[in-house]
């Protein structure tokens, strides 16, 4: 492979991603198209049957929308969707999945410029199309983080609201107003469903879709069943609240003692790649023999395996359910 055509390669991934970039929705963009959809599912769920007035215009047609539209019939574009709403992420399907595809082709070239092997540059471009993903679950994982921080002083204040003689719908209202992000858009969110019309445990439930909180879950049911028995809704927003308080305090102690397993998990993970990198950089050649010879190939996939397999041991170990 020539100079020539290493070149164009790397000028033509590079060229896809700032293409990517700069045909991504803007966050205005989201936003209508949210509020589009949210008074489209009230009209159906409310006035089934009826003629009502369809709402969402057709946006601007561009090959990431069709992409989009045409693997929306896959299972895996679901799973998709649903990840992009937790993660609350301006990206489309057709945006992610091509993402994955440049990130795969540019790791997957460079690996094979660098190693020669193509086994090897397979495994590097499985790597790339990895990055994007676990990058919008770690968007999702710091929103929902984030959320559950917040939500206890929420419903304190949702219960103080309620003392002082508020409706339901003010004390959202209030929450929206005074909460941090992500919690404040969310209950935005549910304030505006109920000016539309749409019911309130409906609102309540669509909120518990997008944020996939047990915390979020618990508050939910314990209003729902308060709406349907009746009680003092104030004394279970003060219980609600003190429980998952006490959940969040224990989760962030089992977090400090699995610590160390953690940083275990990822230094016996890295530290034989960054070595070998290292030592291929002090010596060239020093791993020659790992990546041609097929006994060395063989030992490199071996040991490849069996770094990931007690990285998930590790991961198993550590990882304790509260």
């Amino acid at each position: 492979m020539g100079m020539t055509t290493i070149t164009f390669l790397l000028a033509l991934v590079f060229s896809f991603c700032i293409l990517l970039l700069a045909t991504r929705p803007t966050a205005s963009s989201k936003s209508a198209q949210v509020r589009l959809t949210t008074i489209r599912h009230s009209i159906h769920s409310h006035k089934s049957g009826t003629n009502g007035v369809d709402l969402e215009a057709e946006g601007e047609r561009n090959y990431v929308v069709r992409l989009g539209e045409f693997l929306k019939r896959y299972s895996f574009a679901k799973k998709l969707q649903v990840l992009l709403i937790h993660a609350d992420s301006s990206m489309s399907i057709g945006g992610i999945v091509l993402a994955c595809t440049g990130s795969a082709a540019g790791c997957g070239l460079l690996g094979f410029l660098m190693l020669q092997t193509v086994l090897l540059a397979g495994g590097a471009a499985l790597v790339g199309a990895a990055i994007p993903y676990m990058l919008l679950r770690m968007k999702r994982g710091r929103r929902l983080k984030a959320f559950n921080t917040a939500l206890p002083d929420a419903i304190d204040l949702m219960a103080r609201s309620l003392r002082a003689g508020h409706s339901m719908n003010s004390s959202i209202e209030l929450i929206a107003e005074q909460s941090p992000e992500p919690l404040s858009s969310e209950f935005v969110q549910v304030y505006k469903q109920q000016r539309l019309g749409l019911h309130f445990r409906d609102a309540l439930l669509q909120m518990g879709g997008r944020i996939p909180s047990r915390d979020l879950q618990f508050l939910i049911t314990a209003i729902l069943v308060q709406k349907e028995t009746g009680g003092d809704l104030t004394e279970i927003l003060d219980r609600a609240a003190h429980v998952i308080r006490d959940r969040v305090r224990i989760e962030g102690e089992v977090r400090t003692h699995t610590a160390q397993g953690r940083l275990t998990g990822w230094i016996l993970g890295l530290l034989p790649v960054i070595m070998l990198v290292l030592l291929n950089i002090v010596s060239p050649g020093y791993s020659f023999v790992l990546f041609h010879d097929p006994t060395g190939q063989k030992l490199l996939y071996a040991g490849g395996i069996l770094i990931v397999l007690g990285g998930l041991i590790i991961r198993k170990i550590v990882d304790v359910q509260v």
